[in-house]
């Protein structure tokens, strides 16, 4: 991998605590830390084929190559793991409502060309340079977006907690215990701790059902022919079906990229280095688009920057990206064990639960952190109402009775997620409201400018 150019801080102190070359620490302990980072993808990223019909083995394949192709692009700096998008959820139930086999190909398909914009707006950073297209996404914009972020996925926590309250607990009281007051490689692994004692708890109480696991083989390939979209094209081809997947996917792109941008800024705050500005947003998207294009190719669901993974290095601090691309080669070798894809699929949802609630939450915390350290001015009403706009908007219509603001178009219809939405009205108040020349980076009067370094100082375009 390239390391050509060191990668900028957000402009705070490096934590005393933070790892960001774990090979020191010996090849068993990044393995273990890999494993702990393919557990927390693993049951959002599973959810997504059990929701939609698609398979789960596949889905593991392609998070892992996806991971994996994704680091090479970004020069091996970005310590991102790529897992199950669920912003296509609604695409693949528009056109196989009920995960029709024959049908989910289409769908497909029609996440493949939704890649393809990932690629365009790559292109676009890559002309104009991350600098002019990230003044209009300050700290006072990117701050609440990825605290709706973490709030967001916490309903699906709590949901997936209360199946069994006590179990739960277990799992964070694991975490906590083992992150505050663990001694060594305990401190440092609580969410596979966590995950590992409480799946003990579960099965000891009786709440695993072991029956799909002794019958899952131990070895098989994990996509088949049929599932992909390749299968498409011959006699039965439908090309009206294929046409209406194109363009009743497509426009959830634009969602979702929006949220890579939030994502890279989590991961950016999280271990204070700026990849946006190195090794580019030009180059994350690159990755996360041909990612969800391959993987959509071959029957797995859309890619995309995974929380769970920020809220894993949030807590342990483990910031080495060497560690994801092990989680990915281990995502990759258990694809091909059905056993396995069926031991996790068994775990129980309180499991999954307990420790989402920790990741989550500090997910949350750091876009939290991301408004402190950057000094956003909260007694100027600008901020203020950006802040609000973005908070209500994204949470709001998340938890409404719809979910989502519908907007038909022709015979189209569109639906945006509430962190799309209220993603959108951020940037956009941002630019209309007066002072966005400072929040846009222009130049300030120097009684204004302050005390530490802006996070996207004198960015410029990166070579290549």
């Amino acid at each position: 991998m390239s390391k050509d150019r060191p990668v900028p801080t957000m402009g705070a102190k490096d934590s005393p605590d933070a790892v960001y070359d774990a090979r020191p620490l010996g090849v068993s302990k990044m393995g273990v830390f890999g494993l702990q980072h393919m557990f927390a993808m693993f049951g959002a990223t599973v959810l997504v084929p059990a929701l939609t019909g698609l398979s789960v083995s596949a889905t593991l394949l392609f998070a892992g190559l996806g991971t994996l192709l994704f680091h090479f692009l970004a020069k091996g700096k970005v310590p991102a793991f790529l897992g199950s998008s669920f912003a296509f959820i609604a695409g693949y139930a528009a056109i196989a409502p009920n995960g029709e086999a024959n049908l989910l190909p289409y769908a497909c398909l029609g996440v493949a060309c939704a890649g393809l914009l990932y690629l365009v707006l790559s292109a676009l950073f890559r002309v104009f340079g991350p600098d002019r297209v990230m003044r209009f996404f300050p700290p006072v914009v990117t701050g609440p977006i990825v605290i709706c972020i973490g709030l967001i996925l916490a309903s699906s926590a709590i949901t997936n907690a209360s199946s069994n309250w006590l179990i739960a607990v277990v799992a964070i009281a694991v975490i906590v215990v083992c992150n505050i007051w663990g001694k060594g490689m305990v401190k440092i692994v609580p969410i596979l701790l966590g995950v590992i004692v409480s799946y003990a708890v579960a099965a000891f109480a009786g709440e695993v059902d072991f029956s799909t696991v002794a019958a899952a083989p131990w070895v098989g390939l994990p996509v088949a022919w049929d599932n992909t979209v390749f299968s498409l094209f011959g006699e039965t081809f439908d090309a009206g079906l294929a046409i209406t997947a194109i363009i009743t996917i497509m426009p959830l792109a634009f969602a979702t990229m929006i949220e890579h941008i939030g994502d890279m800024s989590a991961i950016s705050s999280t271990c204070n280095r700026n990849y946006i500005a190195e090794p580019g947003l030009h180059r994350t998207l690159l990755g996360d688009g041909l990612a969800t294009i391959i993987a959509s190719l071959f029957g797995a669901p859309a890619n995309t920057t995974y929380g769970e993974n920020t809220g894993v290095l949030a807590l342990t601090k483990v910031f080495d990206p060497r560690v994801i691309r092990i989680a990915a080669l281990f995502a990759i070798v258990f694809s091909f064990s059905p056993k396995f894809a069926a031991l996790v699929a068994a775990m129980p949802a309180c499991v999954v639960g307990g420790v989402s609630l920790v990741l989550y939450g500090m997910i949350s915390a750091v876009g939290i952190r991301n408004l402190v350290e950057n000094h956003v001015d909260f007694m100027k009403s600008r901020n203020v109402l950006i802040t609000a706009l973005i908070l209500v908007l994204s949470l709001g219509i998340a938890y409404s009775a719809a979910g989502a603001i519908v907007l038909p178009v022709g015979g189209i219809t569109i639906s945006l997620s509430g962190l799309a939405v209220g993603s959108i009205v951020g940037i956009l108040m941002n630019v209309i409201l007066p002072g966005h020349e400072e929040a846009v980076g222009a130049p300030r009067e120097p009684e204004e400018m302050p005390d530490v370094p802006m996070p996207l100082e004198d960015i410029r375009p990166a070579n290549g």
